[in-house]
């Protein structure tokens, strides 16, 4: 009745569907380390249609469970309002995302001197170097914002896509290997 393919098949197409996938991820992360204002922008925009479908689904289910829910209208109209204002004005929304990773930043390095601080953690040093890391980042985010939001987001961006793109093409060469 199920038809199931075999281990071998399914490691072999996973393994060339992942060396594809992260090609086309190193690709990208190239293209967005050496035009990192056009990445940012493409990043914006996507986060801007993702808030626009966010809010449209949230308008949706508030009409389907309960019309008179205003909390829910509320949370549908702002999602779709702020998606509707990054869309028009996508300075302000880049300014925005950029402000939104500089506390990420300030957060993470909090975290990473909190966990440094612990007495009898090993390899703290690693949490303390995470945390100036982070430190700095967010910083460098600060020097300049708004106007360094537009190249960084898109160099940070760009690097993960790369870095991405790389264990996908490393991990889909080891699950050739392991199917055989």
């Amino acid at each position: 009745m199920w038809n199931y393919p075999k281990k071998e098949e399914i490691f072999e197409k996973l393994g060339k569907y992942a060396k594809l996938s992260g090609v086309i991820f190193i690709i990208l992360g190239i293209i967005g380390i050496i035009f990192p204002t056009y990445m940012t922008l493409a990043t914006e925009i996507f986060v801007s249609y993702l808030m626009l479908l966010a809010g449209v689904v949230a308008g949706y289910f508030t009409w389907i469970t309960d019309k008179n829910n205003w909390l829910g209208w509320l949370k549908s109209f702002i999602l779709v309002g702020v998606a509707l204002l990054m869309l028009l004005y996508p300075m302000s929304g880049i300014a925005t995302i950029g402000l939104l990773l500089a506390i990420y930043f300030f957060m993470d390095a909090f975290a990473g001197f909190a966990m440094a601080s612990m007495h009898p953690i090993k390899g703290r040093w690693l949490w303390l170097f995470n945390g100036l890391l982070s430190l700095a980042l967010g910083v460098l985010f600060l020097i300049n914002w708004p106007f360094s939001s537009m190249y960084l987001i898109g160099i940070f961006v760009g690097i993960s896509l790369f870095f991405d793109g790389f264990i996908l093409f490393i991990g889909g060469s080891q699950l050739k290997k392991i199917g055989k």
